[in-house]
């Protein structure tokens, strides 16, 4: 089953990505996006190139595509990436005028437009307004789109501070546009930031939309304690790895071991590379850095040890569809013998997921707030 979209006046076929086989109801858009499509075809009729940022499954992208502008689509998501692509071609789009940038490159300086999907990391969002503050001709229009609850004082104050002046719309389905326009003028937002891991002589690199982005989460906190020291295991990934503090830890136990990093946000990804360059340079040679969607396209059974602290949602929507796809393609990458070994909250029955898909799982530890769970493939042994 497909999520039929009435866009505008423009029906679509949209798919969350990746396809979450169990929860297919799942739409692709929400009322923000309609909100958006709707302003700005009455607003501005005549616009001809268009920025848009964080447009998580492609929606705006197949709309405004459709309607023959020139659009560029910035995205920190790699799975975005991959979602807009796949619903554009679904629909048959022409993408000839259609282009996507990671979070880290340069803007485009001639646009008509920006819309902005506001994200759920203030630091992300002024890291976004001051790049684009330093490319947009004064004038540009910037408007941002999100539900009603998620508009607060400094999401206004952000862009107010880094756009211009600034008002927002009335809530229509509980979604609320921020109108502002570019005053013109360069504003700073200083990002990546660097802090000190505790215990350690580390320090550790954070882009502005990474998880934790001032301190080390009390996850990976308890995580340290039972990661793995072995020179037994010659291929390691991180999945999920953030800001590559797990895999910089492995590291250090496992001086051997060759560690791939692994994220589907590029933020993440660049901020592990500087993790592992600032801290273990002699080290780096032995290091990959991968965008991906989890495990795919990896060599099956070429992996010794996988260690990931599975997320539970994706952009608004609760879900386990991206653990089990985390889990699956582990047992597939793990060679005869590997392990699967990781962290998450109590509540979410992880172990129960993982006897299953293994056959076998161990508790190597726990607190009022989360475990430590080990599946091996096969019931090998390192």
């Amino acid at each position: 089953m497909t999520t039929q979209a009435q866009l505008g006046d423009t029906p679509f076929t949209l798919e969350r990505f990746p396809l979450d086989q169990k929860n297919r109801s799942l739409q692709a858009w929400d009322s923000a996006d309609e909100y958006l499509i709707d302003y700005v075809t009455e607003h501005y009729p005549d616009c001809r190139s268009l920025l848009i940022l964080n447009d998580s499954f492609g929606g705006l992208s197949c709309y405004f595509s459709k309607r023959q502008l020139t659009v560029c689509s910035v995205n920190d998501s790699y799975i975005s990436h991959q979602a807009a692509a796949y619903n554009l071609a679904e629909n048959k789009i022409p993408t000839t005028a259609f282009s996507q940038l990671d979070s880290l490159s340069a803007l485009p300086e001639q646009v008509d437009l920006v819309i902005l999907k506001v994200p759920r990391t203030l630091a992300f969002l002024q890291y976004q307004l001051s790049e684009l503050s330093e490319v947009l001709a004064p004038g540009t229009p910037v408007i941002g789109a999100a539900k009603t609850k998620d508009v607060h004082n400094s999401t206004i104050k952000a862009f107010e501070q880094f756009i211009g002046e600034t008002k927002t719309s009335l809530a229509v389905k509980k979604s609320r546009l921020i109108i502002s326009h570019a005053a013109g003028g360069y504003k700073a937002a200083d990002f990546p930031v660097s802090w000190p891991l505790e215990g350690t002589d580390f320090t550790i690199s954070n882009h502005a939309n990474v998880f934790s982005r001032d301190s080390l989460d009390i996850g990976a906190r308890f995580f340290f304690d039972y990661l793995p020291q072995t020179n037994k295991a010659k291929s390691i990934v991180d999945l999920g790895c953030g800001n590559g503090v797990v895999g910089l830890m492995t590291l250090s136990r496992c001086p051997n071991a060759e560690v791939t990093f692994v994220d589907e946000s590029y933020m993440a990804v660049e901020s592990a590379r500087l993790t592992v360059e600032l801290n273990m340079e002699d080290k780096f040679e032995q290091c990959r850095f991968i965008e991906n969607d989890c495990l795919t396209g990896f060599e099956r059974e070429s992996v010794d040890i996988v260690l990931c602290n599975p997320p539970f949602h994706q952009a608004q929507a609760v879900t386990d569809h991206i653990a089990w796809q985390m889990f699956k393609q582990a047992k597939d990458t793990l060679k005869n013998g590997g392990e699967l070994r990781i962290i998450g909250n109590r509540h979410l029955d992880y172990h129960d997921k993982l006897k299953r898909m293994f056959g076998n799982c161990e508790l190597l530890g726990s607190n009022k707030k989360f475990v430590v769970l080990s599946a091996t493939k096969n019931n090998g042994m390192l």
